[in-house]
């Protein structure tokens, strides 16, 4: 296939006298010109696997196809063109503070041996496209985060890639900043083409940019598929954390005296209508309302909230009947043991 595939990826650190596996048997694949997000908490295993995606860390075992081409069947010198289809940018941007703005996205382009001048009007071009045509002079010390990211976008575009890969890109960055980024990002990917894989462990950036997504936990994949989709109806315990927060998980049941939390999304057809305060007039009962929140994803505007429902099997039954008869989503958060 096009595009990106992991087959089976395993892959083991030796420390102590202990093997750690960072990642156990992933699969995955990623279409050619998808916004691909990777998502997982901390340790989960995720930057290991954007770095396993070009043999910055050479896998234990499995493969990596890149275009169809398995990476370790390549010379150290294949691999290196290789590499050059696959840009990156990091959350520290990875600048050369001593080279001005416009010799940090000269750099790769000197390095694979392009003539200074053309160097140079690539790199004009570059700068324009980020929208820093005017600090090609300036050094990164007289940046601001959001222009550095800009800067290290750039570069990264430098070798025309067909891939880029983000790690933590935007994880530095104030919420505005960060949304300018992300819609510079997705205006790469319109314009050229790029196939981009987001590493995050915000939802927020995934529920925004990405096309599909993988879910990561403990070095391996536990749920995939259309960003949608998951944040719609989400499957697993990791999902359900990364979307509501660890604290909805977890909430102290008995003090509010619930049986059952479920999470509700709102689509576009039940928006328009007070489905809440309809269903407590309709059953003359009290539901508490624990969290209620908005999110853009893929440009939509979605609305959520966890609610605890009463204990009576009956009530609760039929109020989730009714939820999900008026177009909302129905997922249950967690139960009382």
């Amino acid at each position: 296939m096009s595009g990106i595939e992991i087959k089976h990826l395993t892959k083991t650190f030796e420390a102590d006298g202990h093997v750690l596996t960072a990642l156990d048997d992933v699969n995955l694949k990623i279409g050619s010109g998808e916004i691909y997000g990777i998502i997982g908490m901390s340790g989960a295993g995720k930057s290991t696997l954007v770095r396993s995606i070009n043999f910055l860390e050479r896998p234990t075992d499995g493969k990596v196809l890149i275009e169809g081409v398995d990476l370790a069947s390549l010379s150290d010198r294949e691999l290196r063109k290789k590499r050059s289809e696959i840009g990156m940018i990091f959350q520290s941007y990875n600048l050369l503070e001593q080279k001005s703005v416009i010799d940090n996205v000269c750099f790769p382009l000197e390095i694979a041996g392009v003539k200074k001048k053309e160097a140079r009007q690539k790199a004009r071009e570059l700068l324009k496209r980020v929208n820093l045509e005017d600090k090609e002079k300036a050094y990164p010390s007289r940046l601001s985060g959001g222009q550095k990211q800009r800067v290290a976008i750039a570069r990264a575009l430098a070798t025309n890639p067909k891939i880029l890969l983000c790690d933590e890109a935007t994880s530095a960055l104030d919420p505005q900043t960060s949304q300018s980024i992300l819609n510079l990002l997705k205006d790469i990917n319109k314009d050229m083409g790029i196939t981009i894989v987001i590493i995050t462990h915000q939802m927020s950036v995934v529920t925004q940019i990405c096309d599909k997504v993988a879910i990561v936990a403990d070095g391996r994949i536990v749920e995939e598929g259309e960003t949608t989709a998951i944040f719609d109806a989400p499957k697993t315990d990791a999902a359900r954390e990364l979307i509501s927060g660890k604290e909805e998980m977890f909430l102290p049941l008995d003090e509010l005296n619930t049986e059952r939390i479920v999470r509700i999304v709102f689509t576009e057809n039940s928006a328009f209508e007070p489905v809440i305060a309809n269903l407590i007039l309709k059953f003359d009962t009290p539901i508490n309302i624990l969290k209620a929140d908005t999110r853009d994803v893929n440009g939509k505007a979605k609305g959520e909230m966890i609610l605890g429902l009463p204990e009576d099997d009956d009530i609760r039954g039929n109020m989730i009947s009714y939820l999900k008869e008026r177009g909302l989503v129905v997922t249950e958060v967690n139960s009382h043991v």
